[in-house]
């Protein structure tokens, strides 16, 4: 697809973005963990020191292991046990992501990570609400728009995942759009939780699961066929069942070619998956194959905090490895859009009236 202009990570942030994979307690201000900690008596913090605190949850995630990935988090939810704090980083959450130039976002959280000082999960969801409503209203005083919604995370080594499921049909109408299982997958297949997928289901709501992260084929396989996944989290080992010769022939296998031919989309959260050793570096991740082969890609930030991006810098380290221009920038983010949990309608709004218009100077040719 050709361009007029090479996207620069400045005229990145500018551009209207579309964000389906975003932890809630993987984006927090650094910053805001030191005030929290001193507020909220939190005393598990490596270091106080605003800069050096920010280094070492990126030199931490830098593990190459999800599992180790995963013992960050530790810390946030730590000082995320009160309902201040919680509210607190949800609107902050909206105020980062609009000053990136996302305009509609899916943050997610497990609720029964919040609960260690007595939170009920009620009051849990409840306080993200509130944050996020803050955190639009200050965006909108800035004379900026943005769409945030919230999914409800189940911890798949934990047994809670039912009750997770039933507070996010009960909130639903509240912001709260979807559902998802989150934690180790292996050992800890999604076929554990069909109870909470049967759930979701019978009462047309919506749900992504992690599913193809850490694990390989297995794990899509029973998050698709098994539990009806609309999206997957992550979803790169997909590209195990793909085989690509010497020559640039490609030949998809029964699995990849139905995720395919269904367009099941795929969060794909580049940095972070170098991180958990998903991928090798970002010139070797699967998005460039994947993309090539016209899957239903989006991009995604993952844990903002641990990762050290945002979503126009990853975007920017597409554009430097595997030279996208406008066109790819636009297409991820209808893609994107396109596979959003929310009502038809609105998001039919969102890419006719927002995206697109901004993206027609700038793209020569039409998307495929």
């Amino acid at each position: 697809m050709s361009t007029r202009t090479v996207p620069t990570l400045q005229a990145l942030r500018s551009a209207p973005k579309v964000l389906l994979h975003d932890h809630l307690d993987g984006g927090l201000r650094p910053r805001t963990v030191v005030e929290l900690a001193e507020s909220t008596g939190y005393r598990g913090l490596p270091t106080t020191d605003v800069a050096e605190l920010s280094r070492w949850f990126q030199q931490a995630a830098d593990s190459g292991s999800l599992e180790s990935y995963l013992e960050t988090f530790a810390h946030t939810c730590g000082v995320m046990q009160t309902e201040d704090a919680l509210a607190r980083v949800a609107a902050e959450c909206v105020e980062d992501l609009a000053a990136d130039g996302v305009v509609y976002a899916e943050v997610r959280y497990a609720p029964e990570l919040f609960v260690e000082r007595g939170l009920k999960l009620e009051a849990v969801i409840e306080a993200v609400l509130s944050g996020i409503a803050e955190g639009k209203r200050r965006v909108e005083r800035r004379g900026h728009r943005i769409h945030v919604g919230s999914l409800l995370c189940a911890m798949r080594q934990h047994a809670r995942a039912l009750e997770i499921a039933e507070l996010a049909v009960r909130y639903r109408d509240a912001g709260v759009v979807g559902f998802d299982i989150a934690g180790p997958e292996a050992g800890f297949p999604p076929t554990r939780n069909l109870d909470a997928f049967e759930y979701i289901r019978v009462n047309n709501a919506h749900f992504t699961i992690h599913a193809g992260e850490a694990f390989g084929l297995a794990s899509i396989w029973e998050a698709i066929q098994h539990c009806g996944a609309e999206r997957l989290g992550h979803g790169v080992r997909i590209v195990d069942d793909i085989k690509a010769s010497p020559d640039g022939a490609t030949e998809l296998g029964r699995l990849a070619a139905y995720v395919r031919d269904r367009r099941i989309p795929l969060e794909i959260c580049p940095s972070s998956n170098v991180q958990t050793g998903a991928a090798a570096s970002i010139a070797e991740h699967p998005i460039g194959l994947l993309a090539k082969l016209r899957f239903r890609v989006t991009v995604n930030t993952d844990n903002r905090l641990m990762s050290g991006c945002t979503l126009s810098s990853e975007f920017a380290a597409l554009v430097d490895t595997f030279g996208y221009g406008w066109a790819d920038v636009q297409w991820f983010t209808i893609n994107a859009m396109k596979s959003a949990f929310i009502d038809f309608d609105q998001r039919l709004d969102i890419i006719n009236n927002v995206i697109k218009p901004w993206y027609s100077d700038l793209v020569s040719k039409p998307l495929l």
